[in-house]
C-alpha cells in the first residue's frame, strides 16, 4: 500500500485539480480545437490540457512567436477547463517570454493542423479502400451467383463463396462505420 501511494503529496493533488480559465482566440482557432478533439476522439478539455502542460514546447513556441501572422480575425471570448498545473505553467511561460497568454495558446491549437491534414488524408485513402471494397463485394455477389447457379447451393465451393460474401458485407459495413 505503501508503494501505491509514494509520490502523492496535497499539492500534487491539488495540481491536477480542474480550473476554468477563459482565452480570446480567433473562431477558426475555437473551431479547430472542437474539429480536433471530435475527429480524435477526445474530450476537448484532455486535448487542450495535453497542448498546454509541457513548458519546453510552450518554450519553443513562444520562440516562433515572431514568425507567426495571425489573420487578424475577431477574438472572441472562450473558457476551457484544464489541470491548475497546466495553467501554471502557461502562465509562467507567457510571463517569461512577454507574449500574451491567448497568443501562446493560440499558437498550441495551431500545432493541430498538421494532425488534422494526416487525420483528413487518411479519411480519404479509407473512402477510396471503401470504393474498392464495394467493388469487391459486388465481385463476389456475381461469383457467388455463377456458382449456384452452375454448381448448386448445397456444393461446397457455393457455400464458402457464400461465407466469404457475408464476411465481405460485414467487412464493408464496418468499413463503411470508419470512413463516415
Amino acid at each position: 500500500m505503501t508503494e501505491a501511494l509514494s509520490g502523492l503529496s496535497a499539492d500534487r493533488l491539488r495540481g491536477r485539480q480542474s480550473v476554468r480559465a477563459t482565452f480570446r482566440l480567433p473562431s477558426e482557432v475555437i473551431g479547430l480545437l472542437s474539429m480536433a478533439a471530435s475527429q480524435l476522439g477526445l474530450k476537448q478539455k484532455s486535448l487542450f490540457n495535453q497542448l498546454v502542460e509541457d513548458r519546453e514546447v510552450l518554450a519553443q513556441l513562444a520562440q516562433m512567436a515572431d514568425r507567426y501572422q495571425s489573420r487578424g480575425e475577431q477574438r472572441q471570448q472562450k473558457t476551457y477547463v484544464l489541470s491548475r498545473d497546466a495553467l501554471l505553467t502557461l502562465e509562467f511561460v507567457a510571463k517569461s517570454t512577454g507574449l500574451p497568454r491567448d497568443l501562446l495558446v493560440e499558437l498550441c491549437i495551431q500545432r493541430l493542423v498538421p494532425v488534422l491534414d494526416s487525420e483528413l488524408e487518411k479519411q480519404q485513402k479509407r473512402a477510396a479502400i471503401l470504393d474498392e471494397l464495394v467493388v469487391l463485394c459486388q465481385q463476389t455477389a456475381a461469383l457467388y451467383q455463377q456458382s449456384t447457379e452452375r454448381l448448386g447451393e448445397d456444393d461446397p465451393a457455393t457455400r464458402l463463396l457464400h461465407g466469404l460474401l457475408i464476411q465481405n458485407e460485414r467487412y464493408l459495413s464496418d468499413l463503411r462505420q470508419l470512413a463516415s
